[in-house]
């Protein structure tokens, strides 16, 4: 179709112009219209349209490019594409009400009323492990396990209280709306319980950390002040070189190669130890950060430039190096598993959420470093605490590009920040703020900090005072007066771990085997009977297997080494004696009217309670229907003994003992007490105190504390037991495939033969003692 190209007027046939304006005249033709059609095959189209298809191909590239580098966010200019646009966008600044928060009572878990000052914060994603297990055992501190998504539904520790996910979401903290589900971050809501609870100190760990002798207090400053304060000088870092803001504190305890995570890469080379250090007086480190044998707190670099990848780490500190505090202006890492806050720092216990998991506790005690600067407190660093095992895990390197990419710069801005705010906590939300702004966090951290601030308010936190500090003042020139010096240890940057083995041949007599597995175990025997006609045998008789033999009896003894004891109050004595063996295994109480199989005893666990709660005539149940009579008044001293328990005692107990009115009897002729719970079996008999529990309450009433029956070793619940003896201690009674018989007597030399002879049945070597 030919298209007209222009409007030209049209003559008519009487040669006027025509006054149809739809008329128009056809356009002069294009001379070249009627030459051959042009190659339409395809080389022919794209040579032709070659610029139009290198032109659509870099569009696609460049929209791939973007969203690639988009997802990846590897990229230094996409980064700063990003960055550009952030800074267009405005954080907002919270307002808050402080004096409209209203206080948050627990109303939903059973703890409503429970208090204790001392609280252990851990996150657990699995079932128990031993450390955690442990933790549980430490004296005066109440462990508290925080679930996420990861942990069983079925998770349970006596000892230990454990807040679900779904009894998280109930307490009523402003903090929940900004927590993950699947990390240990979550912890912020168990610093606010054990705050709400009563907490005046919290460990902050987890639970692949050993307590180092199980005693926080060996080497940590739990308490500051008061009479148990130890009330002394610490060596501080020295402030004087100005241009100095951060540490590597494994320098000082003796591991020069070792760097903490959170310690800026570029300080790693820095290996020299301090020329001299200064003094400041004890009572304001807040926060005390312990370190950790084994696998101390390292990066993903040092994890896996260090080692091969099938080594475990076995790094060791040195325990002697004296605690080290640092000076205003001077930095040091801080994490989640090893420090204790004391109550002027619960507020620096905020575990940031837009960071990654690896960031958060590192971020968290840079920030609360230069916030505690605010009221005078100090970071210090400590002698191992603890212990933990290298399980030979990956390490994510991308989890900690928080670390890498910021942390230096983070340092310098927080020692240069500044703030003419009048509060505390108007100080933390502006520090908060800035970072946001800094992009050091993001403005999801700013809403969590203002959540944060008014939950501890409604717990009952009262904000510490701050201090009138110049900062900027010229830092006073030390002497040499003032200058202390300490040289730290050169110790062997790793150990790997070696497993030694070695061959044992057991051929050469059971003996040996029984001396092996007892020989660590102390035994502890009550003798009713004449000591001196009988207490040499029995030495005889168990000294061959046993570590010692300890012969307490109504009447002492001092040629035959014969202590005093009141059978009846028999426990109030046991303290003693293991303090007497501190490195014993454990301890083995046995009456002289029982005969102890021990060839009988080594399926046994010696890390577990043994008692013969499965041997029905020697434990039994009666119920109480009077105060009045023996059973009422000592089902009294029971439950007054129990009301002053800690919880986790309470719980072990309460969970089998049910009914007020019963009352557990023990005949407790022989039972064993392993060495991870001396500590609560004398705690429990120190709650007894004066008054006069019968043994055969006592004893049992403290097993159901310390443990849940189901945890028992079942060792003796197939003994022979009879409640009185046949006459002239009758072989049919005796069985050596048991392992313990009760009664038998032994009040003389010929009664002693006699026994040895019918035990030689399961030790034939006795029979060289007759």
């Amino acid at each position: 179709m030919l298209v007209q190209e222009q409007s030209l007027p049209e003559k008519s046939p009487n040669g006027s112009k025509s006054t149809n304006p739809k008329l128009r005249t056809l356009a002069p033709l294009h001379p070249n219209r009627l030459k051959p059609t042009k190659n339409l095959d395809f080389s022919t189209w794209v040579s032709e349209n070659w610029y139009r298809i290198v032109a659509i191909l870099l569009l696609v590239v460049t929209v791939a490019a973007l969203f690639f580098l988009r997802n990846v966010g590897e990229s230094a200019a996409l980064l700063c594409f990003q960055s550009r646009a952030q800074q267009i966008e405005s954080v907002e600044y919270p307002k808050i009400d402080w004096k409209s928060i209203e206080r948050i009572k627990d109303q939903v878990t059973p703890y409503g009323d429970f208090r204790s000052e001392r609280w252990i914060v851990v996150s657990v994603s699995d079932y128990p492990s031993d450390s955690l297990r442990g933790m549980v055992k430490i004296k005066g501190w109440q462990v508290l396990a925080i679930g996420n998504s990861r942990t069983p539904a079925d998770w349970e520790l006596k000892g230990a209280i454990y807040l679900s996910l779904e009894t998280q979401a109930k307490l009523s903290f402003r903090v929940l709306e900004y927590l993950p589900f699947d990390s240990y971050i979550r912890k912020s809501v168990g610093y606010l319980f054990a705050i709400q609870h009563g907490a005046m100190k919290i460990f902050d760990a987890d639970d692949r950390g050993y307590v180092i002798d199980g005693d926080l207090g060996k080497h940590f400053d739990v308490e500051l002040v008061g009479e148990q304060a130890r009330q002394e000088i610490l060596l501080q870092y020295s402030h004087e070189n100005v241009n100095r803001t951060v540490v590597n504190p494994y320098i000082h305890f003796g591991q020069r190669s070792v760097w903490p995570r959170g310690l800026p890469l570029e300080n790693v080379g820095e290996v020299s130890h301090e020329e001299y250090y200064t003094e400041i007086y004890s009572g304001k480190q807040f926060i005390q950060q312990g370190i950790s044998n084994g696998l101390p707190d390292v990066d993903s670099v040092f994890y896996f430039t260090r080692k091969s990848e099938l080594e475990a780490f076995d790094i060791r500190f040195d325990e002697r190096a004296p605690k080290v505090a640092l000076p205003q202006g001077v930095m040091v890492p801080v994490n989640s598993f090893n420090t204790l806050y004391h109550s002027s720092a619960f507020w620096a216990l905020m575990l940031p959420v837009s960071v990654s998991s690896m960031a958060s506790d590192v971020l968290r005690g840079y920030w609360g470093q230069r916030l505690l600067w605010e009221i005078g407190g100090h970071v210090v660093v400590y002698p191992p605490t603890v212990y933990r095992r290298d399980r030979i895990e990956s390490y994510p390197f991308s989890e900690e590009k928080d670390l890498h990419v910021n942390v230096g710069r983070l340092i310098k801005f927080l020692v240069s920040w500044r703030s003419t705010k009048n509060r505390l906590y108007e100080k933390i939300l502006e520090l908060s703020y800035v970072m946001a702004e800094e992009r050091f966090w993001t403005e999801n951290d700013v809403k969590f900090t203002a959540a944060w601030l008014q939950d501890l308010l409604a717990v009952g936190y009262q904000q510490p005072r701050l201090m009138s500090l110049e900062f900027d003042r010229p830092r006073a020139a030390i002497g040499h007066g003032d200058r202390k010096h300490f040289v730290p240890q050169k110790l062997p940057s790793m150990h790997l771990g070696v497993e030694e083995t070695g061959t044992v041949n057991y051929e050469i007599g059971n003996l040996i085997r029984w001396r092996k597995y007892f020989g660590n175990v102390v035994l502890i025997m009550f003798c009713s009977g004449p000591v001196e006609r009988t207490a040499l045998e029995w030495r005889l008789l168990y000294g061959r297997i046993f570590k010692t033999v300890i012969i307490l009896s109504e009447q002492k003894n001092d040629d035959l080494a014969v202590d005093q004891g009141q059978l009846d109050y028999i426990y109030k004595q046991l303290p003693k004696i293991f303090n007497r063996y501190t490195s014993a295994e454990g301890f083995l109480f046995l009456q002289d009217n029982t005969v102890l199989n021990y060839w009988n005893l080594l399926q046994a666990d010696k890390t577990k309670l043994w008692i013969t709660d499965k041997v029905p005539k020697s434990w039994t149940t009666v119920s109480v229907k009077s105060s009045r009579d023996w059973y009422g008044k000592q089902a009294g001293m029971v439950t007054k003994v129990v009301g002053t328990m800690p919880v986790h005692f309470q719980v072990s107990f309460k969970e089998t003992s049910k009914n007020k009115l019963d009352l557990v009897i023990c005949s407790s002729e022989v039972f064993y007490v392993p060495r991870r719970f001396i500590d609560d079996f004398a705690e429990v008999v120190a709650l007894i105190g004066d008054m006069e529990m019968h043994y055969k309450v006592a004893i049992p009433m403290s097993f159901l504390a310390l443990d849940s029956p189901k945890n028992f070793d079942p060792v003796l619940s197939t003994m022979v037991y009879e409640e009185t003896s046949p006459p002239k201690n009758s072989s049919t009674l005796y069985s050596a495939q048991v392992p313990a018989v009760h009664p038998w007597s032994v009040s003389s030399e010929q009664e002693f033969i006699k026994l040895v002879r019918v035990m030689a049945a399961g030790d034939p070597l006795l029979m060289e003692l007759v």
